[in-house]
């Protein structure tokens, strides 16, 4: 994909990232998502990786809640600048591989599978020891994330139909390394007039391999549901939420 850096995906995507993505079936309840954050926050600050447009962080503001954020993006922070609250969350531009800031949070947070945003295996063990720096000490990581389902390609690739219109096509194609648990993927929108792509890499982790860098971080399981509702997780879920606490 040429220069692909933590920022392309934010940068391309950035103008149509709410239409495409306001309504989140992924994500369920939007309301359970923030019940439950501010529930498990505890009246302490939240911090959320990939902040994007803040789907998430202003219904939490609005909520009564401290919420800051981390983004490669700029043009989705000014995208989130522009929304009413948006100025009032502080926004570290930068990759969450690694990251240092002066306030220690009850609840650090990661939605969407953005998680799998960071494409080695290192820099996502990096990320878990950066939030075990971050927690205050009954705080707690919490990530939804897709549950890793490797049938959906054949011969390491898959092309689906994700919209069709009268006057536009979107698909999206992706190809797969089974060894680097990686997938390179381009959603392609085709209009009268022009073709727009949105690059997107992602390296995708199991939820065994998760609690295994958890335990490296020095984190522990605490919880995992299915939906944000508490939904109980299962073999069959399709995603997760996770809850993990300090090893102390």
């Amino acid at each position: 994909m040429g220069d692909y850096d933590a920022a392309t995906y934010g940068d391309r995507i950035a103008d149509v990232y709410d239409a495409l993505y306001g309504e989140l079936p992924f994500g369920g309840n939007l309301a359970d998502t923030v019940a439950r954050l501010l529930e498990l926050a505890g009246g302490r600050p939240l911090l959320e990786l990939g902040i994007g447009t803040g789907r998430v962080a202003l219904p939490l503001l609005e909520g009564g809640a401290e919420v800051h954020g981390i983004d490669a993006s700029e043009e989705m922070v000014a995208r989130l600048r522009r929304k009413p609250g948006g100025d009032r969350i502080p926004v570290t531009i930068g990759d969450f591989a690694d990251f240092a800031l002066d306030t220690r949070f009850g609840a650090i947070y990661v939605v969407f599978n953005t998680f799998f945003a960071l494409l080695t295996q290192d820099d996502q063990v990096s990320c878990f020891r950066a939030v075990t720096r971050h927690l205050l000490p009954d705080g707690v990581f919490v990530m939804e994330a897709f549950v890793p389902d490797v049938t959906r390609f054949v011969r390491g690739q898959n092309v689906s139909a994700v919209d069709v219109e009268p006057d536009e096509i979107a698909l999206e194609i992706s190809k797969h390394d089974p060894v680097l648990q990686r997938t390179d993927s381009q959603r392609v929108v085709i209009r009268d007039g022009g073709i727009r792509l949105y690059p997107v890499k992602i390296r995708y982790a199991y939820v065994s391999e998760l609690d295994l860098m958890a335990r490296l971080a020095g984190m522990r399981l605490r919880e995992r549901w299915a939906e944000w509702d508490r939904t109980p997780f299962g073999e069959d879920a399709g995603k997760h939420i996770s809850v993990w606490e300090l090893d102390r």
